[in-house]
């Protein structure tokens, strides 16, 4: 199993280029479930969880088609084909360790009026119930049943006995679900008349998706907004290779290297990003007496001697994101003062809190709250990897630490984030992958 060595100490200085986002990619792969011509997605981040999404859709009978391999200025174009889809399920061997493969339940209830989708896997962060995608469906008409450890869904009966089209309707989810939007949005394209989504998660991710939706076809309106609109169309077409829809920066990743450079000090410029993406956390680096400059398609962040602690509390979008809590921990471990975090979304996102503290943090949990109080440094131990954004967070603090610094279970991190040790190693930190 791959552990990453850190060797603490080092300034970070000179250029990343961000990739594509992780929580893009994911559903815009899904979505191509949606036509059955062939279509063209760029700038596909190397991700286990992508690779895993691919695996899946190919188990489908989706024909994959990878360019040729990446340069150091090219990103990853990906055609898919989903003309032969043979197997509308998603079995369990293939979804374990991915809960967003609930994405393709949608979008193959939709057009082919019927799924079988295993109950998600994934991180340990606590609960994410798929409850909500089942009453929007529900609301559109699907016949569903879980039993055995799976979804089985089917479309209204018609008059000749077989599943048919889903019914426009409007829902109105009980709380602000990322996936349940977008699994209710792609359904809703092939539907029957017009849905409304009330309560819809309004982040940059969805607004990804629906553009993607909309190149193909689609006919919806709202989307970043708390209602999305969308009037059901007879099919979607396909995009080209010309046309190949690319997908957004990973804002996540943005914020983890902006974050990294406020703990471990240095001036690195971040290419391929919108700072748009990333307000909430830009503001509270500023606080942490972290320079940040947003650009066009760049932001250069710099940084020097010990940060200020800043206290947050994680919302939904446009609020502090859940996926950047743990990375700014790590930053106020070693920041002057204390500063509480409240953690409102996942009720078990604090695993990373005993790991740091083996690293020298100071940090005291009291249920959904953790007041951490910095020190001046930290110093290099063992520590494991619980989930995707604690890994990261172990490993900014791993390059703050005084000597060495080993990230078990890295797996975690290569679920998220893109090459992140070549990344690090090209802005000066001393990061490798070690086997064993």
């Amino acid at each position: 199993m791959d552990k990453l060595l850190i060797r603490g100490g080092r300034r970070l200085q000179g250029e990343v280029t961000i990739s594509g986002a992780k929580n893009a990619a994911l559903p815009d792969l899904c979505a191509t479930l949606l036509s059955a011509e062939p279509v063209t997605l760029a700038n596909v981040p190397q991700l286990q969880d992508v690779n895993t999404t691919i695996k899946l859709l190919a188990n489908m009978g989706v024909a994959v088609q990878r360019a040729a391999d990446r340069g150091d200025d090219q990103h990853d174009v990906i055609t898919l084909d989903a003309g032969k889809v043979h197997n509308p399920e998603a079995p369990y061997e293939l979804v374990k360790t991915m809960r967003a493969s609930i994405l393709v339940l949608g979008p193959l209830l939709a057009r082919f009026g019927r799924a079988r989708v295993s109950l998600p896997g994934g991180c340990a962060i606590g609960s994410r119930p798929v409850d909500q995608h089942i009453k929007g469906l529900q609301a559109m008409g699907a016949h569903i049943v879980v039993e055995h450890g799976y979804i089985e869904a089917r479309g209204p009966l018609g008059a000749d006995g077989q599943p048919g089209r889903l019914k426009g309707a409007r829902i109105t989810t009980d709380m602000v679900t990322v996936t349940g939007t977008e699994n209710l949005m792609m359904a809703a394209t092939l539907a029957e008349g017009e849905t409304i989504l009330e309560n819809a998660a309004q982040e940059p991710e969805i607004v990804d998706l629906a553009n993607l939706l909309i190149a193909m076809g689609a006919r919806i309106e709202g989307q970043g907004t708390h209602r999305i609109r969308i009037q059901g169309v007879d099919a979607l077409h396909g995009l080209t290779p010309a046309q190949a829809h690319q997908i957004i920066p990973d804002r996540i990743e943005t914020g983890t290297f902006l974050c990294a450079v406020g703990a471990a000090g240095g001036d690195v410029t971040l290419r391929r990003t919108d700072a748009e993406q990333l307000e909430a956390v830009i503001d509270k680096l500023r606080e942490a007496g972290v320079t940040v400059e947003p650009g066009a398609d760049f932001i250069r962040v710099s940084a020097s001697g010990r940060p200020k602690a800043v206290g947050f509390r994680t919302k939904e979008h446009p609020g502090f994101p859940t996926d950047m809590q743990a990375q700014f921990m790590a930053l106020n471990c070693v920041a002057e003062g204390s500063a509480a975090i409240h953690e409102t979304i996942f009720e078990n996102r604090f695993m990373h809190v005993n790991e740091l503290i083996r690293l020298g943090a100071r940090v005291e949990v009291d249920g959904h709250t953790a007041v951490v109080t910095g020190v001046p440094a930290l110093s290099g131990a063992t520590v494991m990897a619980t989930d995707l954004r604690a890994s990261a967070s172990l490993v900014i603090a791993g390059l703050v630490a005084e000597g060495e610094t080993l990230v078990d279970r890295i797996y975690h991190l290569d679920r998220g984030y893109d090459r992140m040790e070549a990344k690090l190693r090209g802005i000066g930190a001393d990061i490798e992958r070690v086997k064993g």
